[in-house]
């Protein structure tokens, strides 16, 4: 009777403890709310359109690719930190950060000489 009720114990805590190791884990993650707003760009004949986009500053948004071209395109750009390919015909949405206001480059690293554009943040 003993042993069972120090197994019961033991059992008691350890779900305790995976419970608030969860929940922290599930508080502790960046904030992207299903609402964030979303800047929406379309590449075609390797072209964005529009070629700069706006942003609101201090607040995290989210940025949907929509591919038109029948190739691969790689969505990219060091200021914002963000590298995605995409396949031909298709979207992706990469989230990004809060920014400070100012201008950021972004490209198609396949095609780089020729299609770029550049997210306004005020």
């Amino acid at each position: 009777m003993i042993r069972h009720l120090a197994n019961s114990r033991r059992i008691g805590a350890l779900a305790l403890s995976i419970v608030l190791v969860l929940g922290h884990a599930t508080l502790s993650q960046p904030a992207f709310s299903q609402e964030a707003p979303s800047v929406k760009l379309t590449l075609k004949n390797h072209r964005f359109e529009p070629a700069e986009p706006h942003a609101a500053a201090n607040k995290p948004f989210a940025i949907e690719v929509t591919n038109l071209d029948s190739t691969p395109a790689e969505f990219e750009s060091k200021t914002l930190r963000v590298e995605k390919v995409i396949a031909a015909n298709s979207t992706v949405s990469v989230q990004i950060r809060a920014l400070a206001p100012g201008r950021y480059r972004f490209f198609d690293d396949y095609h780089e000489d020729t299609t770029e554009g550049f997210l306004v943040v005020q």
